[in-house]
């Protein structure tokens, strides 16, 4: 889930309501099946490939992702976790706390790095994690994937990979789960 789209109660004290499932989970798993195969097209295999998934919302991705890769290419494809959290840009603005270690378990000298996030909003959190990269070496070529692109960019950042473009308002919500994908609000705990 993206971040500040987690299921349940927020610091704030609202929760998510969902109004509409916008992917299943048959949904989900055909975009990543095909994200997978556009991925090996484009890089002629999957070689020289470290897939890497954003904390929180990427990382279930990036390991189903590494996954079906690996089964369609036939070779393992090394899985790293990146959390992006002391490289955002918005530290004076919110409370921001690391999630979970960072694991690069390759260098990633020549390699192509297949940055998985779930969802692409202004493209804040990707710019922090281009900056986070750089400290685990230069990498040939950085590709991003996301299951969701809902628009509002406020970077020039484009996804190489999409699962779903889905317009949505500012203040609209889009979780993602193993389930699938939701469109929603926040509204105050309690709420009908």
């Amino acid at each position: 889930m993206a971040t500040g789209e987690r299921r349940g109660a927020r610091a704030d004290g609202r929760m998510f309501r969902s109004r509409s499932v916008v992917m299943d989970a048959d949904d989900l798993r055909r975009a990543l099946v095909r994200i997978a195969h556009e991925i090996i097209e484009r890089n002629h295999g999957t070689a020289q490939l470290v897939v890497v998934g954003l904390q929180s919302g990427g990382v279930p991705l990036a390991r189903r992702l590494a996954a079906l890769l690996s089964e369609i290419d036939g070779r393992a494809v090394p899985l790293g976790v990146l959390d992006v959290a002391l490289y955002r840009d918005d530290l004076a603005l919110r409370v921001v706390q690391p999630e979970a270690a960072t694991d690069i378990p390759v260098d990633l000298r020549d390699r192509v790095v297949v940055l998985v996030d779930d969802v692409l909003f202004t493209g804040r959190t990707v710019r922090a994690a281009l900056d986070a990269l750089a400290d685990y070496g230069r990498a040939r070529a950085v590709q991003l994937a996301v299951l969701v692109d809902r628009g509002h960019r406020e970077l020039p950042i484009r996804p190489d990979f999409v699962g779903k473009n889905l317009p949505t308002r500012r203040d609209e919500v889009v979780e993602v789960c193993a389930q699938g994908v939701a469109l929603g609000d926040l509204v105050p705990a309690g709420d009908p």
